[in-house]
């Protein structure tokens, strides 16, 4: 067992202890990491509320619509894995860089938009530049927080961000399009983006891989092809029937090619993404909590601001003023779950009874009806929704990446997004196709009035509501099973030696 005190302020190379470079100034570099994080999860939302105004502006239609959305989780769904090894062969530092500036820089021309074509380009560059930015943010984290107390207030508030800043992204996204512009949902980046490159270029230093770069070409072209196709599929399956060919034909392709990945991945000598990373129980039980969180969680977000807005006629603002209940419980949980629960009781307890509490929530959800108001109906199942978010979503972040060793840390983050990136394509198209089902069976054979329409519509959301608390509970009961009981090895003693 290494010395901690040589293990905190240093990494190992080749058998000998290096000064880490990044140590004494690691809370400032979290900034820069929290900042490059909070860019890349609000524009999953904030686009959402601009983009009524934008096809206003813009003039295109509104089943051209949803690819401003699409573009930018395409590009970046299927580039995630790539980015995440880019930044283990080419330096995390410069990795973050180059995503920070290419996401300003599309950013700026996503603002400045002068038609629907050059709005969707500039969403999908911030989908590839996000794609090199986000694993980039979660590696750095990963390996500049090696005391494992440090490293759990760390990942606290990294997993708050990442569960919050969606929620975060509906109250920016209304307060800049009411009283700016729809452009300033796009301009806001530049701002964010400038700050953490300020931060990046003075703070974090260039550590080249200890290995000769060498890039898994047919790993990459198959990963890539393959979470293109899955996210494409379930993008197809917001506006098609799930039988239409664009739906399940890029289903089963994508899952063919990543089946090829699979294969390719033991046949090769320098995997994309080495199977030894997913294949430990405690990581592969991390990253099936993220992706399942990812599919609860899109029916919160989705439904419940189709609620606010159309049902209880709240503003863009006030709906995302109504967020901030769970943004504040789901922070306060995050922080004390990584800090204090898990390095004494470990992940398996804390990730269970996070994704139950999360059930709980939304099966409270499910109890709204036309007579609902906010505090009778929303504010109390938020509360408990956003601790067991909190709970279970910052411990899997930080086991998901836990033990691995430094040259895999950004392929491992980068599969940490991909998870929840997945998981969210299959939310929204899942959820959405559940409730327009049910909102067809309600209005069946009866004569629609406006009374119906809303018991119709709030039928919907009480049903994707259930489903989303059904995915959370399943989700408690698998990951409960497979996460190892107690706390792993590299919870109890320091974890430099393992990721440095």
């Amino acid at each position: 067992m290494t010395d901690s005190s040589t293990v905190v302020a240093g990494y190992r190379t080749g058998g000998a202890t290096t000064e880490d470079p990044h140590h004494a100034r690691r809370w400032l570099i979290l900034v820069v990491i929290a900042l490059a994080q909070l860019m890349v999860v609000l524009d999953a939302t904030i686009v959402n509320i601009a983009l009524p105004s934008a096809q206003q502006d813009l003039g295109f239609s509104s089943d051209a619509r949803q690819w401003v959305v699409t573009a930018y989780a395409l590009a970046f769904g299927s580039l995630l894995l790539l980015g995440g090894r880019v930044a283990d062969l080419f330096g995390r530092k410069y990795a973050l860089l180059i995503g920070l500036s290419g996401f300003a820089v599309a950013s700026v021309v996503g603002g400045a938009a002068a038609n629907f074509e050059m709005l969707v380009i500039a969403r999908a560059a911030q989908g590839v530049f996000g794609a090199l930015l986000a694993p980039a943010a979660l590696s750095l984290l990963t390996t500049t927080f090696t005391d494992v107390k440090e490293r759990g207030r760390a990942f606290g508030i990294f997993g708050a961000i990442a569960g919050g800043g969606a929620a975060i992204g509906l109250l920016l996204g209304g307060v800049l399009t009411e009283y700016l512009d729809w452009r300033w949902c796009m301009f806001v980046n530049i701002i964010i983006a400038v700050i953490a490159l300020f931060g990046g270029l003075t703070l974090l230093r260039h550590r080249p891989s200890e290995h000769r770069p060498k890039l898994d070409i047919p790993g990459t072209l198959s990963a890539s092809a393959g979470l293109f196709a899955v996210v494409y599929g379930f993008s197809n399956a917001e506006t098609h029937d799930w039988s239409s060919a664009t739906v399940w034909g890029f289903l089963v392709a994508g899952v063919a090619l990543l089946g090829l990945f699979v294969v390719l991945q033991t046949r090769v000598s320098h995997p994309l993404l080495p199977l030894r990373v997913v294949l430990d129980r405690n990581r592969g039980g991390a990253y099936l909590a993220v992706f399942m969180l990812g599919i609860g969680m899109f029916g919160i977000f989705l439904f419940l601001t189709y609620y606010l807005q159309q049902n209880l006629g709240f503003s863009p603002i006030m709906s995302g003023l109504a967020f901030l209940p769970m943004v504040g419980t789901l922070m306060i949980s995050a922080t004390t779950a990584t800090a204090m629960l898990l390095p004494r009781f470990g992940p398996r307890p804390l990730v269970a009874l996070g994704m139950l509490i999360a059930g709980g929530g939304m099966f409270w959800f499910s109890g709204i009806d036309t007579s609902s108001t906010y505090a009778s109906g929303v504010l109390f199942p938020l509360l408990v929704t956003g601790v067991g978010i909190g709970l279970s979503m910052a411990p899997s972040m930080n086991v998901a990446t836990m033990g691995v060793d430094r040259h895999d840390a950004g392929v491992a983050s980068a599969t940490v997004n991909t998870a929840q990136q997945i998981g969210g394509s299959i939310g929204t198209a899942l959820l959405s196709s559940i409730a327009s089902g049910a909102v067809t069976s309600f209005v069946a054979g009866r004569q629609l009035t406006p009374q119906l329409a809303a018991e119709a519509a709030i039928h919907s959301y009480s049903t994707a509501f259930t489903w989303s608390a059904v995915i959370f509970v399943a989700g408690a009961v698998i990951c409960g099973l497979l996460l190892k009981p107690g706390v792993a090895e590299q919870q109890g003693e320091s974890t430099a030696a393992i990721h440095m």
